[in-house]
């Protein structure tokens, strides 16, 4: 905008809303005139009838905007600020996985109140959605045994919060952002039987690690019964059919021992942590 507010003369300073080409105005013809705001430029049909400056500080103008997707764009950006935050010193932490549906009195709720108590003895704080069921199970299991319960809530509209044996919990809105937080504070996934939710955070764990996205590091499966059926096709049928490599089997840990899963989680992380000083000591990485 020029000093004497006339918004169709390029501004010298090369401010973020101004016109890329000055022209006629709007009301008149606007080929080959444009308008820059930020790194959008706007043509034609596109142009602003006002500039950024205008908008904000009408308080007359419509409300609408707090719906749009720049101002969604800043509200994942304050989720991710908010968790990243919330968990960059927690210190290594496994996340479990499994379904909402799990009732108190199920051997799959006593199992996941065991694991997270044996992660926690070995070091470890606990990662879950921070609902009922599964998540409720190993929260508690880590609070009682005297380690950090993590509760990672998202907006869904039958779930009622975060569970009571949650120590540290963080609601977000965006299921991309709280998935970040899974892998990103995780030296493994322990997952027990569970629905769709449940299957979503495993195969994107295991993309991520055979995609070489993230650091590998073990998925483990606690429950043969349940999850056999599904290792039993992805050897059978997805593996002959040429859609993953027979080293792609090997991401995965099927066990019903507790003390087998943390096991396999510890050794891992021993594994890893050997490798990050071979890597800082300029050895080259050893592919396996």
């Amino acid at each position: 905008m020029s000093a004497d507010g006339d918004p169709s003369t390029p501004r010298p300073d090369g401010g973020p809303d101004r016109p890329a080409t000055a022209g006629a105005s709007r009301d008149g013809a606007t080929k080959g005139r444009s308008w820059q705001r930020g790194p959008v430029t706007l043509r034609r049909g596109e142009l602003p009838r006002s500039m950024t400056d205008q908008r904000l500080l009408d308080s007359r103008g419509p409300v609408d905007w707090v719906h749009t997707d720049p101002w969604r764009v800043l509200r994942i950006q304050s989720e991710f600020v908010e968790g990243f935050g919330a968990l960059a010193e927690l210190g290594p932490a496994v996340s479990v996985f499994g379904s909402a549906r799990t009732k108190p009195d199920s051997d799959e709720y006593r199992m996941a109140e065991e694991l997270a108590a044996a992660l926690v003895r070995a070091g470890y704080a606990v990662i879950t959605g921070g609902g009922p069921g599964v998540m409720e199970a190993a929260n508690k299991g880590a609070s009682q045994a005297g380690g950090t319960a993590v509760g990672l809530g998202i907006e869904l509209p039958f779930e009622q919060g975060l569970n009571e044996w949650v120590d540290l919990g963080i609601n977000f809105r965006y299921f991309f952002v709280r998935k970040t937080m899974f892998v990103k504070y995780a030296r493994a996934f322990c997952v027990l039987p569970g629905g769709f939710g449940t299957l979503d955070e495993l195969f994107e764990a295991l993309t991520l690690v055979q995609t070489r996205r993230v650091t590998r590091f073990p998925v483990v499966l606690l429950g043969t019964w349940y999850w056999q059926g599904l290792l039993d096709w992805l050897r059978d049928t997805m593996l002959p059919a040429g859609k993953i490599n027979p080293a792609d089997l090997d991401l995965v840990h099927l066990t019903d021992d507790i003390d087998d899963a943390v096991a396999r989680v510890v050794e891992s992380d021993a594994a890893l942590a050997e490798r990050q000083v071979e890597l800082e000591a300029g050895q080259p990485p050893v592919e396996g």
